[in-house]
């Protein structure tokens, strides 16, 4: 099936998201309905896993508690896919717990709280035991759970420590029954068999906490919202305007892979307006490497420019602006991406606009 571009299809499926989250939010407090309408389409719809972590592993729902998932669904993970859901209400958010409890019922069993470690060797630790899984940061794995981004025989990526929504969910103790027991059906080893001591597990707890003044660094130090779009006002004709694009993107060693009028599909065969065109472009690398980081990049590739030329005949060219996707996927492994990307629209418009 060939996916559709076109401007008005995507206008309409984003329209049938922002309904079906209006639904959710006034749907009845059934834990089942609201987790089929808010969670199913990444955890599965009993909770197997795929974009997202399974949550029926019996190693996971018997090493945290009602508050932990309560406050994940509540602040979701910035960053790593799981948006925040806070069109939801408390009672909502009560009863997808519940649900999900379900799956296990077992006594959840937290193991108390050890001494207080030392950050420093935690993060000496971390780096030897745990850093080829979740990061040298302790930001995550790369890649969203589902088996084009990941290998197939590891059923998660594995999650972001160094996590604003992560520690404000996770108590230390749970991080530490977390250690202490690991995750079977995951790659998470417990402590001992990594050859850890309940020492060494009090110094990552620390290191891991310590992530926090880190976290509230970089939120004091934020930039304000980037804009949604790229433009620039060409000094050339429509068709001059075209072919300086055309070049511009021959020159960046990128490939034009499709061109069509913005209006093609709405209107009768021949009736286009072709004063508004549409160039596609990008290479198989580039696309490949982003829908690796995320494949809802789709929804953006490849490439793409619009040229239209308005009633008073002066020449727009626009862009969605890549350095929103990091933002609009709540996935910060597009960052860098979506810089190097950024660079590239921002030059092919300096193009036209000298």
């Amino acid at each position: 099936m060939q996916i559709s571009h076109n401007p008005l299809h995507l206008f309409i499926a984003i329209f049938l998201i922002f309904i079906v989250l209006e639904n959710s939010a006034n749907a009845e407090t059934d834990g089942s309905k609201l987790f089929a309408i808010n969670c199913a389409a990444c955890h599965g719809d009993n909770g197997d896993g795929g974009i997202g972590i399974p949550l029926a592993l019996p190693d996971f729902l018997t090493s945290v508690t009602d508050d932990y998932l309560f406050k994940t669904i509540r602040h979701g993970r910035p960053g790593r896919i799981m948006p925040a859901f806070q069109h939801l209400s408390d009672e909502q958010t009560h009863a997808i717990v519940k649900h999900i409890r379900s799956w296990v019922p077992k006594e959840v069993k937290i193991i108390s709280q050890g001494a207080t470690g030392n950050p420093e060797k935690g993060r000496d630790i971390f780096a030897r035991n745990c850093a080829r899984c979740h990061g040298p940061l302790g930001k995550g794995g790369a890649g969203t759970g589902i088996n084009f981004t990941r290998l197939h025989h590891l059923p998660i990526v594995a999650p972001g420590l160094n996590n604003s929504g992560y520690l404000a969910a996770a108590s230390d103790e749970i991080i530490r029954t977390t250690l202490l027991k690991g995750r079977r059906g995951t790659p998470m080893l417990p402590a001992a068999k990594m050859g850890l001591t309940s020492e060494d597990v009090d110094d990552v707890v620390s290191y891991i906490r310590s992530f926090e003044k880190e976290l509230q660094s970089s939120a004091d130090t934020a930039t304000g919202p980037v804009k949604s779009t790229l433009f620039a006002t060409s000094t050339d004709s429509f068709d001059e305007t075209a072919e300086k694009i055309r070049r511009a993107i021959s020159e960046k060693r990128l490939r034009i892979i499709r061109q069509h009028y913005l209006d093609d599909g709405l209107v009768a065969q021949g009736e286009e307006n072709k004063k508004q065109l549409v160039i596609h472009f990008g290479n198989i690398q580039q696309i490949n490497t982003l829908l690796t980081i995320d494949p809802r990049m789709g929804l953006f590739l490849p490439n793409r420019l619009t040229i239209l030329e308005q009633d008073d005949g002066k020449v727009m060219v626009t862009a969605v602006n890549p350095l929103r996707f990091g933002t609009l996927f709540n996935n910060a492994n597009l960052e860098h991406t979506s810089r190097e990307l950024h660079k590239i629209y921002s030059a092919i418009l300096k193009e036209v606009s000298e």
